[in-house]
Protein backbone atom coordinates (compact mmCIF):
# COMPACT_ATOMS: atom_id res chain seq x y z
CA UNK A 1 0.00 0.00 0.00
CA UNK A 2 2.87 2.38 0.81
CA UNK A 3 4.33 1.83 -2.68
CA UNK A 4 1.10 2.81 -4.45
CA UNK A 5 1.84 5.76 -6.76
CA UNK A 6 -0.14 8.94 -6.04
CA UNK A 7 -3.03 9.94 -8.27
CA UNK A 8 -2.24 12.79 -10.65
CA UNK A 9 -5.60 14.53 -10.93
CA UNK A 10 -4.59 16.86 -8.08
CA UNK A 11 -1.77 18.60 -9.94
CA UNK A 12 -3.63 21.59 -11.36
CA UNK A 13 -5.63 22.02 -8.18
CA UNK A 14 -2.51 22.00 -6.00
CA UNK A 15 -0.67 24.41 -8.33
CA UNK A 16 -3.57 26.89 -8.27
CA UNK A 17 -3.94 26.71 -4.48
CA UNK A 18 -0.21 27.37 -4.11
CA UNK A 19 -0.24 30.16 -6.71
CA UNK A 20 -3.30 31.93 -5.26
CA UNK A 21 -2.63 31.09 -1.60
CA UNK A 22 -6.28 30.31 -1.03
CA UNK A 23 -8.63 27.35 -1.20
CA UNK A 24 -11.54 29.65 -2.01
CA UNK A 25 -9.76 31.48 -4.86
CA UNK A 26 -8.58 28.19 -6.41
CA UNK A 27 -12.09 26.74 -6.09
CA UNK A 28 -13.61 29.76 -7.84
CA UNK A 29 -11.05 29.57 -10.65
CA UNK A 30 -11.57 25.86 -11.24
CA UNK A 31 -15.35 25.86 -10.80
CA UNK A 32 -15.28 23.80 -7.60
CA UNK A 33 -16.48 24.33 -4.05
CA UNK A 34 -14.08 25.34 -1.29
CA UNK A 35 -14.81 22.15 0.75
CA UNK A 36 -14.08 20.00 -2.31
CA UNK A 37 -10.69 21.67 -2.79
CA UNK A 38 -9.83 21.34 0.89
CA UNK A 39 -10.78 17.66 0.82
CA UNK A 40 -8.61 16.95 -2.23
CA UNK A 41 -5.59 18.62 -0.65
CA UNK A 42 -6.05 16.54 2.54
CA UNK A 43 -6.18 13.37 0.42
CA UNK A 44 -3.03 14.46 -1.39
CA UNK A 45 -1.21 15.01 1.90
CA UNK A 46 -2.33 11.54 3.05
CA UNK A 47 -0.95 9.99 -0.14
CA UNK A 48 2.41 11.73 0.29
CA UNK A 49 2.50 11.29 4.05
CA UNK A 50 3.58 14.90 4.68
CA UNK A 51 1.98 18.29 5.20
CA UNK A 52 2.12 20.36 2.05
CA UNK A 53 0.28 23.47 3.21
CA UNK A 54 0.04 25.43 6.44
CA UNK A 55 -3.51 26.61 7.08
CA UNK A 56 -3.58 30.20 8.25
CA UNK A 57 -6.31 32.65 9.21
CA UNK A 58 -6.16 34.23 5.77
CA UNK A 59 -5.30 31.55 3.22
CA UNK A 60 -2.49 29.00 3.12
CA UNK A 61 1.24 28.86 2.55
CA UNK A 62 3.51 26.09 1.39
CA UNK A 63 5.62 23.95 3.66
CA UNK A 64 9.14 23.01 2.59
CA UNK A 65 7.76 19.75 1.21
CA UNK A 66 5.03 21.69 -0.59
CA UNK A 67 7.66 23.92 -2.20
CA UNK A 68 9.50 20.89 -3.52
CA UNK A 69 6.30 19.39 -4.91
CA UNK A 70 5.27 22.71 -6.48
CA UNK A 71 8.54 22.91 -8.46
CA UNK A 72 7.68 19.64 -10.19
CA UNK A 73 3.90 20.04 -10.44
CA UNK A 74 4.00 23.60 -11.80
CA UNK A 75 6.43 22.59 -14.55
CA UNK A 76 4.34 19.53 -15.46
CA UNK A 77 1.12 21.55 -15.60
CA UNK A 78 2.81 24.29 -17.63
CA UNK A 79 4.28 21.79 -20.09
CA UNK A 80 0.92 20.04 -20.53
CA UNK A 81 -0.85 23.37 -21.08
CA UNK A 82 1.73 24.39 -23.68
CA UNK A 83 1.36 21.06 -25.46
CA UNK A 84 -2.43 21.41 -25.46
CA UNK A 85 -2.11 24.89 -27.00
CA UNK A 86 0.20 23.57 -29.71
CA UNK A 87 -2.25 20.74 -30.48
CA UNK A 88 -5.07 23.24 -30.84
CA UNK A 89 -2.98 25.51 -33.07
CA UNK A 90 -1.99 22.57 -35.27
CA UNK A 91 -5.63 21.54 -35.56
CA UNK A 92 -6.50 25.09 -36.61
CA UNK A 93 -3.76 25.31 -39.30
CA UNK A 94 -5.26 25.33 -42.78
CA UNK A 95 -4.52 22.20 -44.79
CA UNK A 96 -4.85 22.26 -48.58
CA UNK A 97 -5.41 18.87 -50.20
CA UNK A 98 -3.65 18.45 -53.55
CA UNK A 99 -4.53 15.42 -55.65
CA UNK A 100 -2.22 14.41 -58.48
CA UNK A 101 -0.31 11.43 -59.85
CA UNK A 102 2.91 9.85 -58.62
CA UNK A 103 5.11 11.32 -61.34
CA UNK A 104 4.07 14.93 -60.84
CA UNK A 105 4.24 14.72 -57.05
CA UNK A 106 7.62 12.95 -56.90
CA UNK A 107 9.49 14.66 -59.75
CA UNK A 108 7.96 18.14 -59.96
CA UNK A 109 6.14 19.06 -56.76
CA UNK A 110 8.24 17.71 -53.89
CA UNK A 111 11.55 19.31 -55.06
CA UNK A 112 9.75 22.68 -55.06
CA UNK A 113 7.73 22.35 -51.84
CA UNK A 114 10.08 24.51 -49.75
CA UNK A 115 9.23 27.46 -51.96
CA UNK A 116 5.56 27.26 -51.01
CA UNK A 117 6.40 26.86 -47.32
CA UNK A 118 8.54 29.99 -47.40
CA UNK A 119 5.72 32.00 -48.98
CA UNK A 120 2.92 30.54 -46.86
CA UNK A 121 4.36 29.07 -43.64
CA UNK A 122 0.92 29.10 -42.05
CA UNK A 123 -0.51 26.61 -44.57
CA UNK A 124 0.14 22.87 -44.87
CA UNK A 125 -0.18 20.86 -48.09
CA UNK A 126 -1.53 17.32 -47.98
CA UNK A 127 -0.42 15.52 -51.14
CA UNK A 128 -2.71 12.68 -52.21
CA UNK A 129 -0.98 10.87 -55.06
CA UNK A 130 -2.43 8.00 -57.09
CA UNK A 131 -1.51 6.26 -60.32
CA UNK A 132 -4.73 7.43 -62.01
CA UNK A 133 -7.24 9.98 -60.72
CA UNK A 134 -10.69 8.48 -60.39
CA UNK A 135 -13.92 10.06 -61.57
CA UNK A 136 -15.10 12.59 -59.00
CA UNK A 137 -11.58 13.61 -57.94
CA UNK A 138 -12.65 17.27 -57.70
CA UNK A 139 -14.95 16.39 -54.82
CA UNK A 140 -11.99 15.02 -52.86
CA UNK A 141 -9.47 17.79 -53.43
CA UNK A 142 -8.89 21.49 -52.84
CA UNK A 143 -6.63 21.59 -55.90
CA UNK A 144 -5.87 18.91 -58.48
CA UNK A 145 -3.13 18.55 -61.08
CA UNK A 146 -4.14 15.96 -63.63
CA UNK A 147 -2.76 14.76 -66.95
CA UNK A 148 -5.07 14.91 -69.94
CA UNK A 149 -6.28 16.79 -72.99
CA UNK A 150 -7.97 20.13 -73.54
CA UNK A 151 -11.16 18.27 -74.44
CA UNK A 152 -11.11 16.61 -71.01
CA UNK A 153 -10.08 19.51 -68.76
CA UNK A 154 -10.00 22.71 -70.79
CA UNK A 155 -13.45 23.78 -69.61
CA UNK A 156 -12.56 23.58 -65.91
CA UNK A 157 -8.77 23.83 -65.73
CA UNK A 158 -5.68 25.69 -66.87
CA UNK A 159 -2.87 24.03 -68.79
CA UNK A 160 0.03 24.00 -66.36
CA UNK A 161 2.68 21.99 -68.24
CA UNK A 162 2.12 21.25 -71.94
CA UNK A 163 3.31 17.79 -72.87
CA UNK A 164 6.79 18.00 -74.33
CA UNK A 165 8.99 14.93 -74.41
CA UNK A 166 12.60 14.31 -75.35
CA UNK A 167 14.59 11.04 -75.32
CA UNK A 168 16.95 10.98 -72.31
CA UNK A 169 19.74 8.77 -71.06
CA UNK A 170 22.96 9.07 -69.08
CA UNK A 171 26.30 10.08 -70.50
CA UNK A 172 27.61 6.58 -69.79
CA UNK A 173 24.82 4.86 -71.73
CA UNK A 174 25.22 7.31 -74.61
CA UNK A 175 28.98 6.74 -74.80
CA UNK A 176 28.57 2.96 -74.82
CA UNK A 177 25.58 2.70 -77.16
CA UNK A 178 25.41 5.92 -79.17
CA UNK A 179 25.59 8.14 -80.93
CA UNK A 180 21.87 8.79 -81.46
CA UNK A 181 22.02 11.48 -84.08
CA UNK A 182 18.51 10.82 -85.36
CA UNK A 183 15.38 8.86 -84.32
CA UNK A 184 16.34 6.05 -86.66
CA UNK A 185 19.43 5.29 -84.58
CA UNK A 186 17.34 5.44 -81.40
CA UNK A 187 15.11 2.70 -82.81
CA UNK A 188 17.93 0.22 -82.35
CA UNK A 189 18.68 1.16 -78.74
CA UNK A 190 17.39 -0.45 -75.57
CA UNK A 191 14.29 1.55 -74.64
CA UNK A 192 12.52 2.08 -71.34
CA UNK A 193 8.72 2.12 -71.57
CA UNK A 194 5.93 3.42 -69.37
CA UNK A 195 3.02 0.97 -69.43
CA UNK A 196 -0.20 2.58 -70.63
CA UNK A 197 -3.55 1.50 -72.07
CA UNK A 198 -3.83 1.50 -75.84
CA UNK A 199 -4.07 3.95 -77.41
CA UNK A 200 -1.63 5.63 -75.06
CA UNK A 201 -2.97 8.86 -73.47
CA UNK A 202 0.51 10.39 -73.77
CA UNK A 203 3.53 10.09 -76.04
CA UNK A 204 5.04 6.62 -75.95
CA UNK A 205 7.83 5.19 -78.04
CA UNK A 206 5.42 3.92 -80.70
CA UNK A 207 3.88 7.36 -81.26
CA UNK A 208 7.27 9.05 -80.92
CA UNK A 209 8.76 6.99 -83.75
CA UNK A 210 5.53 7.38 -85.72
CA UNK A 211 5.95 11.16 -85.71
CA UNK A 212 9.33 10.70 -87.41
CA UNK A 213 8.16 7.88 -89.73
CA UNK A 214 10.61 5.46 -88.13
CA UNK A 215 9.90 1.73 -87.96
CA UNK A 216 11.64 -0.49 -85.42
CA UNK A 217 12.77 -3.88 -86.64
CA UNK A 218 10.86 -6.96 -85.58
CA UNK A 219 13.59 -7.90 -83.10
CA UNK A 220 14.60 -4.39 -82.06
CA UNK A 221 12.49 -4.40 -78.90
CA UNK A 222 14.33 -7.36 -77.38
CA UNK A 223 15.93 -6.15 -74.19
CA UNK A 224 13.47 -3.28 -73.71
CA UNK A 225 12.09 -2.85 -70.18
CA UNK A 226 8.76 -1.50 -68.96
CA UNK A 227 7.44 -0.01 -65.72
CA UNK A 228 3.98 0.95 -64.54
CA UNK A 229 5.06 4.21 -62.83
CA UNK A 230 7.04 7.04 -64.37
CA UNK A 231 9.30 7.46 -61.34
CA UNK A 232 10.65 3.95 -62.01
CA UNK A 233 11.16 4.81 -65.68
CA UNK A 234 13.31 7.78 -64.66
CA UNK A 235 15.19 5.72 -62.09
CA UNK A 236 15.97 3.09 -64.72
CA UNK A 237 17.31 5.77 -67.06
CA UNK A 238 19.48 7.16 -64.26
CA UNK A 239 20.77 3.62 -63.67
CA UNK A 240 21.92 3.45 -67.31
CA UNK A 241 19.39 0.77 -68.24
CA UNK A 242 18.35 2.43 -71.51
CA UNK A 243 16.76 5.47 -73.15
CA UNK A 244 13.51 6.87 -71.75
CA UNK A 245 11.09 9.51 -72.92
CA UNK A 246 11.62 12.45 -70.59
CA UNK A 247 8.71 14.74 -69.87
CA UNK A 248 9.94 18.32 -69.62
CA UNK A 249 8.92 19.76 -66.31
CA UNK A 250 9.47 16.38 -64.70
CA UNK A 251 13.08 15.73 -65.77
CA UNK A 252 14.29 19.29 -66.41
CA UNK A 253 16.19 19.47 -63.11
CA UNK A 254 17.96 16.18 -63.96
CA UNK A 255 18.92 17.58 -67.34
CA UNK A 256 20.16 20.83 -65.82
CA UNK A 257 22.29 18.87 -63.35
CA UNK A 258 23.79 16.75 -66.14
CA UNK A 259 22.43 13.53 -64.63
CA UNK A 260 20.51 12.91 -67.84
CA UNK A 261 21.23 14.09 -71.39
CA UNK A 262 18.93 14.75 -74.33
CA UNK A 263 19.37 11.91 -76.81
CA UNK A 264 17.09 12.95 -79.67
CA UNK A 265 14.64 15.56 -80.94
CA UNK A 266 11.72 16.67 -78.81
CA UNK A 267 8.00 16.40 -79.50
CA UNK A 268 5.26 18.61 -78.14
CA UNK A 269 1.48 18.31 -77.80
CA UNK A 270 0.20 21.81 -77.07
CA UNK A 271 -3.32 20.72 -76.11
CA UNK A 272 -2.20 17.93 -73.79
CA UNK A 273 -0.31 17.86 -70.52
CA UNK A 274 -0.80 18.58 -66.84
CA UNK A 275 -3.86 20.67 -66.02
CA UNK A 276 -4.44 22.70 -62.88
CA UNK A 277 -8.02 22.05 -61.80
CA UNK A 278 -9.44 24.21 -58.99
CA UNK A 279 -12.00 22.98 -56.45
CA UNK A 280 -15.71 23.43 -57.00
CA UNK A 281 -15.74 25.81 -54.01
CA UNK A 282 -12.44 27.75 -53.95
CA UNK A 283 -11.12 29.36 -50.78
CA UNK A 284 -8.21 31.66 -50.03
CA UNK A 285 -5.86 28.74 -49.29
CA UNK A 286 -6.65 26.78 -52.47
CA UNK A 287 -6.25 29.98 -54.48
CA UNK A 288 -2.82 30.61 -52.93
CA UNK A 289 -1.68 27.11 -53.84
CA UNK A 290 -3.10 27.44 -57.37
CA UNK A 291 -1.31 30.75 -57.87
CA UNK A 292 1.97 29.31 -56.61
CA UNK A 293 1.67 26.24 -58.89
CA UNK A 294 1.04 28.48 -61.90
CA UNK A 295 3.98 30.74 -61.04
CA UNK A 296 6.33 27.77 -60.59
CA UNK A 297 5.21 26.14 -63.84
CA UNK A 298 5.87 29.43 -65.61
CA UNK A 299 9.52 29.18 -64.64
CA UNK A 300 10.00 25.94 -66.57
CA UNK A 301 11.89 26.61 -69.76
Amino acid sequence: MLDRPPELGWMRLFVEVARLGSFSAAAALLGLTQPAVSYQIRRLEQQFGVSLLRRQHRGVELTAEGERLLDIAAKAVGDIDALARSFRLEAQRPVVRLRTDYAFSALWLIPRMDGFRLLHPETDIQIVATQRLAVGFRDEADVAVVFGTRAEFGAVGTLLLPERVVPVCTRGFLDRNGPFDDPGQLAGARLIHLDAPLPSPWFDWRTYFGEFSVLRGARADRGDISFNTYSLVVQAALSEQGVALGWMGLVDTLLSAGMLLEAGPSLEARDRGYWLVPPRSPNVHSERLSTWLSDEAGKVG
